[in-house]
């Protein structure tokens, strides 16, 4: 017996491709574009389980594509304060109410994209091991939480001055690492379900030809338009997750 009905279905499918063209073309922000459809249809224990197994993959893939470009000055300290971050966030994951968890990736959603079409003109902030591993930590709460590893690191790597072609080196390791404890302490909660792998199996072929599609367009589009597509998709999902119901 599926988990969803026949609509819900359809509209996991559906958003399941989007985010993996998504993640094709930008190397990130699959949980991003879906948590605005699957928060909607499914338990948050169950989104962030769903987005940390195909993370997994993905980000596995771009660790390894970026490895001889890792900068381990800035990488270990994220990493390290993920560790401590990611415990804390799936504590609250299995304490929250489902609304609430909806409600605050809605607004974290809107304010990203707000961010990200404004691009204020801002002074490099200075990095730092404690200023990383702070952001480490932050990371880590909302990946183990709600499976959205990447927002708060491109924010950073942002706000900190990092090259746009170093940015990938230094966020799709930190995120794979994050989504490797973030699925270990969910195996441990037991919240890796029946229910769960019977929704990653469908969800894996139009998460896959969404990807292939990624991959292809990935060049071909002008890239600043391609920017402001996304931020409006991110900007939509973020408007959908704070309609009640």
């Amino acid at each position: 017996m599926l988990p969803l009905d026949a609509t819900a279905l359809i509209l996991f499918l559906l958003s399941a491709f989007v985010g993996g063209v998504t993640t094709g073309l930008a190397g990130f922000a699959m949980g991003l574009v879906v948590s605005g459809v699957w928060l909607h249809i499914l338990t948050p224990v169950q989104t962030a389980a769903l987005i940390v197994g195909y993370g997994l993959f993905v980000q596995a893939h771009g660790a390894w594509r970026f490895r001889r470009s890792v900068d381990l000055r800035r990488v270990i300290p994220l990493i390290v304060g993920g560790a401590f971050g990611v415990p804390v966030g799936l504590l609250l994951l299995s304490h929250l109410d489902p609304a609430w968890v909806r409600r605050a990736v809605g607004v974290l959603l809107v304010a990203y994209s707000s961010f990200g079409m404004l691009r204020p003109k801002v002074t490099p902030l200075p990095a730092s091991r404690p200023a990383d591993s702070a952001i480490g930590f932050i990371n880590g709460i909302l990946g183990g939480m709600t499976g959205l590893a990447g927002p708060i690191l491109v924010i950073w790597c942002q706000l900190s001055g990092v090259p746009r072609h170093a940015q990938r080196a230094i966020f799709q390791p930190v995120i794979l690492s994050t989504f490797v404890m973030t699925a270990a302490g969910l195996a441990v909660e037991r919240a890796i379900t029946r229910e769960v792998f019977v929704l990653f199996g469908l969800g894996l072929v139009p998460v896959a030809v969404g990807i292939w599609v990624g991959v292809r367009l990935y060049g071909k589009l002008d890239e600043a338009g391609f920017r402001r597509l996304i931020l409006m998709l991110l900007l939509l999902s973020g408007l959908v997750l704070l309609i009640p119901g």
